[in-house]
């Protein structure tokens, strides 16, 4: 049986995007194209590789034991693909990162300058999820910058490349003419009682509440809840509308937030990077994962 490359994948991306739909839309086939491509795979190994399920259909087990295989064929193919560029001295194509912009303003823009001095050109996408939601985005980027309050990647990396780039400590927000702005660190018992301005629930952020409720044996109490943007949070906490978690590098210095640590609770976020261990081995993706190191360490130096 020769095994096509280009059934692997659809194999695979049935397995990672869930329905015939989905698969086209991001390959940009219709529906139909995608099917009967299905139906030739299906000929041509001579087994039932997906089956109905509800209104759509799944893989079977032997759909799902050659879509395992995909990922190793592709990663195989991507890893002569860069040894030939390499030989050739040109590393190839664009590489396409997505992930958390709190993060990425102080590692994206300078490893996007150091690229383009190498004819590497990146496309970045702002995408601020909630941490289980960071893995998936792998399936259409390169790159995918997330984070998590765990030293640990986020959930659902287990089949994926990740390297960690930095470590952000996580500070208490307050207004300048807060009680406790004087101080050079607060405790979870100053704070407990306090209003918040919080980010949905599921991001990593939250965690921190959850940690000093759990320490205090306290609930606690939102005058905002829901909010991703971190610079609307520096406004609101600057109107005295409540305190907030926010991280330490990317905070904008400003006469009426003080950041202040907080005592007793390990408060800090960790910046990871996530591949897939196919584009991983993308020379040009390569070069990208090296520049986006480089940038983390000039900042851990910088603070």
């Amino acid at each position: 049986m020769d095994l096509d490359v280009r059934h692997l994948q659809l194999l695979r991306d049935l397995a990672e995007r869930g329905s015939v739909t989905a698969v086209a839309e991001a390959t940009h086939r219709t529906p139909s194209a995608v099917s009967q491509q299905l139906r030739t795979a299906q000929r041509e190994f001579g087994t039932p590789l997906v089956e109905p399920v509800g209104r759509g259909i799944r893989l079977t087990e032997a759909g799902r034991v050659l879509a395992r295989g995909a990922v190793g064929v592709a990663t195989a193919i991507e890893a002569t693909r860069a040894e030939w560029d390499a030989f050739r001295g040109a590393p190839s194509g664009r590489v396409t990162m997505a992930g958390l912009a709190s993060a990425a303003e102080y590692l994206v823009p300078a490893a996007v300058r150091d690229l383009a001095e190498r004819s590497i050109q990146v496309t970045f996408v702002d995408e601020d999820v909630a941490e289980a939601d960071y893995a998936a985005l792998t399936v259409d980027h390169d790159i995918v910058i997330a984070h998590s309050l765990a030293e640990r990647p986020p959930i659902g990396e287990e089949q994926l490349r990740v390297e960690s780039l930095i470590r952000e400590p996580l500070d208490i927000a307050v207004p300048a003419t807060h009680p406790l702005a004087g101080q050079d660190r607060v405790t979870a018992e100053q704070v407990c009682d306090q209003d918040w301005i919080g980010v949905p629930p599921g991001f990593p952020f939250e965690s921190v509440l959850h940690a000093i409720a759990a320490h205090t044996g306290t609930g606690t109490r939102f005058t905002q809840r829901g909010i991703r943007d971190n610079r609307l949070v520096e406004a609101m906490v600057a109107a005295g509308l409540g305190l907030a978690v926010l991280p330490r590098f990317t905070t904008r210095p400003r006469s009426d937030v003080v950041l202040l640590p907080l005592a007793e609770i390990p408060t800090a976020r960790y910046i990871f990077a996530l591949l897939r261990p196919d584009r991983a081995e993308r020379l040009a993706v390569r070069h990208a994962l090296d520049a986006l190191v480089r940038s983390a360490r000039t900042v851990e130096m910088s603070h």
